[in-house]
């Protein structure tokens, strides 16, 4: 997006320099990687950061407003609901589709967000391998507010470790080995010290949580958590000591709850400039729009780009037995904005938030990049493609 840089980067690019890059990748986190890695970084130009940092700033004040938690009370499902609630997430993540406004200039167009963990260890870790393969210009950068990767890995640290023993911290997930982000949960445990632990692996001796390393028995006091219960429900017949609506005595980084919360259930009550028309189906009544080939349809419950439609009429919508669980968003245009060899490519980016228990706002950590040629963004939609994928962002200073 920002010429200069594009153009620097397009003509030092190689296909060996990126299989460098890959295979350095395989050599540090042998079999990790399980989603596409695009050839390039993204650059994103000042105006256009700029945009990006006042559309999460207008989200987060819904956000961080009075009566935020009583609107999205209804978000967390029946029997899903896990005690010991904080405050307010330990995380955002902001996604943004890259278009144009009537005038041409670069906007940023929400898409969805999420009050979840995403993948701070590997970008920066990813942005780093980046700089060390290609060049990247001085006033360009990952992250925002550290000035180097070792200030950078210092603020996860404390937003996840915070005052415990490392030990005592444990990364939430089932089955860890087999989850496409296990290249992330490597690299926590290599720069933070936090083990990925297996929901089946934990021992509940009453209020206290449990594992097992080396043959010791560890207290749990710190969950930085990756579960979600929609991958827990594809084990029906898990026999376990901990269940994951227990009442325990552990500190969440990344409370359950706020998954749903900060989710696209949210997405209805955010208005501006940069916030697609969103309503839930159920507001409709039986008036819908018109123009329904302008919207698309998401099902609340469902994660990863599963059960959305993009073509949607009257019928599918007067089928829905649920429409309160169901939104109505009006479709963006992505602009093909990033210069590959053999054309343009679509581009989405993900502003990703720290949010210590102890501060009042969510601060900006990094963000992440997908690109894609596809219909829908993600890597699992672009599979036969290259110049897509996941990668990193650098912003213009």
């Amino acid at each position: 997006m920002h010429q200069e840089a594009r153009k620097q980067f397009n003509q030092s690019f190689s296909e060996e320099k990126y299989q460098q890059l890959k295979n350095e990748i395989q050599t540090d986190y042998p079999d990790k990687l399980d989603f596409r890695v695009a050839e390039t970084p993204v650059f994103v130009p000042k105006d256009l950061k700029n945009k990006l940092v006042e559309a999460c700033e207008e989200i987060i004040e819904t956000i961080i407003s009075d009566d935020f938690k009583s609107r999205t009370d209804r978000a967390i499902p029946a029997g899903q609901n896990v005690p010991n609630e904080n405050g307010h997430s330990s995380f955002l993540a902001i996604d943004f589709a890259i278009c144009k406004d009537k005038n041409g200039a670069l906007v940023p167009k929400l898409i969805e967000l999420q009050g979840f963990a995403s993948l701070y260890a590997y970008q920066g870790y990813l942005s780093e391998t980046f700089k060390k393969y290609f060049p990247i210009p001085e006033n360009f950068s990952y992250s925002f507010g550290s000035q180097n990767f070792e200030g950078y890995v210092e603020d996860l640290k404390k937003l996840i470790v915070g005052e415990e023993n490392p030990e005592n911290v444990i990364l939430l997930e089932i089955f860890p080995e087999k989850q496409k982000t296990r290249i992330d949960f490597a690299l926590t445990e290599k720069l933070l010290g936090v083990k990925a632990v297996c929901y089946t692996k934990l021992i509940k001796e009453g209020r206290n949580l449990f594992y097992e390393e080396d043959g010791r028995k560890i207290q749990v006091k710190r969950i930085y958590n990756r579960l979600i219960f929609d991958d827990l429900q594809n084990y029906p017949g898990l026999e376990t000591s901990y269940h994951f609506t227990d009442d325990v005595d552990v500190a969440w980084v990344g409370h359950p709850n706020w998954f749903f919360r900060i989710s696209k259930f949210t997405l209805p009550f955010l208005k501006g400039e940069y916030i697609p028309e969103t309503r839930f189906v159920s507001d409709y009544g039986n008036n819908f729009p018109v123009d329904l080939e302008n919207y698309v349809l998401k099902p609340l419950f469902s994660f990863a780009g599963t059960g959305v439609q993009l073509h949607v009429d009257q019928e599918m919508l007067k089928e829905i037995t649920d429409p309160e669980n169901y939104i109505l968003q009006k479709k963006v245009i992505y602009e093909p904005v990033v210069q590959a060899p053999d054309g343009l490519v679509k581009c989405e980016v993900r502003m990703m938030y720290g949010w210590p228990d102890n501060e009042d706002k969510p601060r900006l950590l990094t963000s992440l990049s997908r690109l894609s040629r596809g219909e829908m963004i993600g890597v699992r939609f672009n599979k036969d493609f290259t110049w897509v994928g996941g990668t990193a962002c650098f912003f213009e200073e």
